[in-house]
């Protein structure tokens, strides 16, 4: 492998590890599949074509590792998801913004798997439509509706919370 290929991967390492903790729910747990991620990218390098595109490399490998360790350890991932959520609830937040965050990440860990990994992608990550689905393996109009079921079931969640809505008009 080439010095150049891993300064390149530790360049996406934020990215990654952001990735990581949406699919996971779970700090630890994200490190480990950023960590796996980075032994399977470093040993598979050679799989790695130069004019690819690094990044949705790095994020399919982190897919398929975490698809794999849910589908063997599902019972586990549970109990984690559970502590964690008992962590949180422990700690009084001291700020009004740190208080949405929280309610946000909250209302984010709700939604389907389906739902969050499409959020998480075209949302935080930043990829286009077309790249996103490309990721997830689903046609665009999937990748779509689920983005917009996602959206629309955040909206929801963080307005049964006491939150008031904003209203919305329709600009013609």
């Amino acid at each position: 492998m080439t010095f150049s290929l891993r300064d390149q991967l530790s360049n996406q390492l934020r990215s990654l590890r952001r990735y990581a903790l949406a699919l996971a729910r779970n700090r630890d747990d994200a490190e480990d599949l950023v960590q796996e991620t980075l032994v399977r990218a470093i040993s598979g390098s050679r799989t790695f074509r130069p004019n690819g595109d690094l990044r949705s490399w790095l994020f399919g490998i982190l897919h398929n590792v975490h698809v794999n360790g849910v589908r063997r350890e599902q019972v586990r991932a549970r109990g984690a998801s559970a502590i964690e959520a008992m962590t949180y609830g422990q700690m009084p937040p001291n700020q009004p913004d740190h208080v949405e965050l929280m309610r946000t990440i909250e209302a984010f860990s709700t939604l389907p798997d389906e739902q969050r990994r499409v959020l998480t992608l075209v949302a935080v990550e930043g990829m286009s439509y077309q790249e996103a689905a490309r990721q997830l393996d689903i046609p665009l109009g999937t990748l779509m509706s689920r983005l917009a079921r996602g959206r629309e079931a955040l909206r929801v969640e963080m307005g049964h919370r006491g939150r008031a809505q904003t209203a919305l008009r329709v600009a013609r």
